[in-house]
């Protein structure tokens, strides 16, 4: 049988240690498996791109950050649109075939299984891997990146807190998540974040400004907030995605993060200083709870290959890695609930979400 593997979307920690994982376990449990990587994701195979992927590929890459077989974004709105010698779906389908590909492992977020999805509609056999920092897939319990995003976003939480606590001042630190909050609210509680905003509830700019003069009342000299880059003001809430960016662009903006810094400074008094951390949650090498989870969904997909189970999506639920059908994943995403037992324990100890509740 041979097999082909790509990487796609965003990178991030422990998308060799799933590609090590794959390739293993075909080596070890199938006879003569022909591995193959597809480079720069769905871009490879739009162009028909691929290289064989042998033993010695799999070896001294458990810890390496980043892929091997790189990685682009190919956005999905783009895939079934007529383009010059057919559309990029059509390319890909036809490159599957002309690589005698028997299974396509397609590593990536939500984006990446839209596509995956689609891939196996036009009969491709398609195994998809869940990755992404933003843990928002729909059907599995976590996503392989997300743990290790966390570590790196805490541990530069908790070197900023010491500069906010030297010079009194409130710190604003923008996390990534643009839709779903989970990065943000576990970055939160694990650093100790006195406030945290995150996309599924609305903040108000008087109430944040209300909790940042309580606790300079209370003799507090510092303020750390937790922001997720897509968190929104409560009157934004009502607009659509592309009608908040048009606004946003009108006023210089991309995220909220600047605009509510200098607005406690000028209500509160306060310092108010802005931290983005970018693509810093993404590089570096993968921490030793995601290299586990990354071996374990590798192992399981190609287990299923073997099998001939295709079109699903491996996942983690409890204990267990299982699988879910790619058609039932595609388009759907997991979101914090405002009133998630985490979020309610997060109150209990008196985090703010910047709202009224």
């Amino acid at each position: 049988m041979k097999f082909g593997i790509l990487t796609s979307g965003g990178d991030c920690a422990g998308l060799n240690a799933v590609i090590r994982s794959v390739g293993l376990c075909l080596k070890n449990n199938v006879k003569g498996a022909e591995i193959v990587g597809i480079p720069d994701g769905y871009g490879g195979l739009i162009r028909g791109e691929s290289f064989p992927l042998r033993q010695e590929d799999f070896e001294d890459i458990l810890a390496l950050g980043g892929t091997i077989l790189r990685t682009s974004r190919q956005p999905f709105k783009k895939m079934t649109v007529s383009e010059e010698g057919g559309s990029r779906l059509s390319k890909m389908v036809a490159n599957y075939k002309k690589m005698g590909l028997d299974c396509l492992f397609t590593l990536g977020g939500a984006g990446t299984h839209k596509t995956a999805a689609l891939l196996s509609m036009e009969g491709c056999n398609v195994i998809g891997v869940p990755k992404t920092i933003d843990n928002d897939i729909y059907g599995t319990d976590v996503t392989f990146g997300f743990q290790t995003a966390v570590e790196v976003a805490t541990e530069a939480f908790d070197r900023i807190r010491t500069t906010a606590r030297s010079h009194g001042r409130v710190m604003l630190v923008e996390i990534m998540g643009n839709k779903a909050g989970w990065l943000t609210l576990h970055t939160g509680i694990a650093a100790g974040a006195d406030m945290v905003l995150i996309p599924e509830i609305p903040f108000s700019l008087d109430a944040v400004c209300d909790f940042v003069n309580a606790r300079a009342e209370q003799g507090e000299n510092c303020t750390m907030i937790a922001v997720a880059e897509g968190a929104l003001l409560d009157y934004e809430a009502k607009y659509k995605k592309d009608q908040r960016a048009f606004i946003r662009t009108e006023l210089g903006e991309t995220t909220v993060t600047r605009h509510l810094a200098e607005v406690i400074a000028e209500r509160t008094g306060a310092e108010a200083r802005v931290s983005v951390l970018g693509y810093l949650q993404r590089g570096g090498t993968p921490c030793a709870y995601d290299r586990l989870l990354c071996s374990r969904l590798g192992g399981y997909a190609a287990r299923l290959a073997a099998e001939g189970r295709f079109g699903v999506t491996v996942a983690a639920v409890g204990n267990q890695i299982t699988f879910n059908a790619l058609t039932d994943v595609a388009g759907r995403y997991k979101f914090v609930s405002p009133n998630a037992e985490i979020v309610r324990f997060a109150r209990s100890i008196g985090i703010s979400f910047g709202d009224r509740a």
